[in-house]
């Protein structure tokens, strides 16, 4: 997919125009941001919006997040089990001590 961020009012209202001409290459907007399906027109649009508004329009190639092949299966158990705390307020560091689930210290440090 292509991420295409729009720094400027011009460059968003252009954003909408072309994705309200074209939503078959609209995979999602969000509001500053849209994401075009990874085609040649995709990249058409990506970089007609560039040309017209230059540093005010960002355009990023992105992927999905496949998380079972990408993270790790402590981090998924993890998220799950402070998604489901007892205690909403409680940060992740105090959830995780003397638990175990990864340090937050130490998943900083690691890439995926």
């Amino acid at each position: 997919m292509l991420l295409v961020a729009c720094y400027s009012q011009d460059a968003r209202q252009a954003l909408r125009n072309a994705c309200n001409g074209h939503e078959g290459s609209v995979v999602r907007r969000f509001g500053r941001a849209a994401l075009l399906r990874e085609t040649e027109f995709g990249a058409f649009l990506a970089l007609r919006l560039r040309a017209a508004h230059g540093a005010d329009v960002q355009i990023e190639r992105t992927e999905p997040l496949n998380e079972y092949a990408a993270v790790p299966d402590s981090v998924r158990r993890a998220a799950r089990a402070y998604a489901d705390r007892d205690a909403p307020s409680t940060p992740y560091a105090a959830f995780a001590a003397n638990t175990d689930h990864p340090d937050p210290e130490a998943m900083r440090d690691r890439d995926l």
